[in-house]
């Protein structure tokens, strides 16, 4: 993979991975391309060789399983009181450098590794983590070309009405090719710098925040039905 381009930091990666799913029952384990989903992210990040240590933070025995097998120690299961919908991300990062801490270990960065992202490479987190060094950034949000501008979408409205939907700009210059570049999250990785990360309780800090732009397909985030049979089609291209 080359050189480790980050050698005198710690890198603490965290898979999130719950059992429940409201939109696709059980997705974390469920099997794409003969893994369960989780695993994906899990050999990513265990591939990067910037990245000291792998946590996967999980309430599900299944899932920890797989993570044992892959070679994650999962030390506990995720208390039931940020296990629900409503459990946010800083809410899993305090709970793991908690723990962390009573082991004194210490780290410098995190990497959170959402598992429903599978096309997600160690090559992709590797050059998030190069773009953290080259920028000097405190924190690197990955991102990816909008599919469709946003310029072309607004709310309908009253009874339906589209008198208001386009802009003037719109309606003069309706090819995409004259429209600006926009970009979406794409959910696939995210690294901040711990102090900060813990005293404003986000990835998306004050300052010093930059992108690394990810392509389309490596994009792929799994929330419904019809973005696991992609993500399917895509890793079985891939693997051929």
């Amino acid at each position: 993979m080359g050189a480790n381009v980050i050698t005198d930091k710690k890198i603490l990666a965290i898979v999130p991975a719950r059992a429940g799913s409201k939109r696709l029952p059980g997705k974390n384990s469920k099997i794409i391309c003969n893994k369960p989903l989780v695993q994906w992210t899990i050999e990513a990040a265990l591939g990067c060789e910037e990245i000291t240590e792998v946590f996967v933070s999980t309430d599900c025995e299944k899932i920890a399983e797989i993570a044992n097998e892959c070679g994650c120690d999962v030390p506990f299961l995720r208390p039931d009181s940020i296990s629900g919908d409503t459990a946010t991300a800083i809410d899993v990062v305090k709970h793991t450098m908690a723990y962390m801490n009573s082991q004194r270990k210490n780290f410098d960065y995190i990497v959170w590794l959402q598992p429903t992202s599978p096309l997600r490479t160690s090559q992709d987190i590797k050059g998030a983590i190069s773009t953290l060094v080259e920028k000097n950034a405190s924190s690197i949000i990955s991102v990816c070309e909008c599919e469709h501008s946003p310029l072309w979408t607004n709310k309908l409205g009253e009874g339906g009405s589209m008198e208001h939907f386009l802009s003037q700009f719109l309606k003069q210059n309706p090819r995409s090719q004259a429209l600006p570049t926009y970009y979406r999250l794409n959910g696939a990785i995210y690294i901040a710098e711990v102090k900060p990360l813990l005293e404003q309780g986000t990835f998306y800090l004050s300052e010093n925040l930059f992108a690394y732009i990810m392509n389309s397909e490596s994009s792929v985030d799994i929330d419904h039905r019809l973005d696991f049979k992609l993500a399917e089609i895509l890793l079985e291209e891939r693997l051929q």
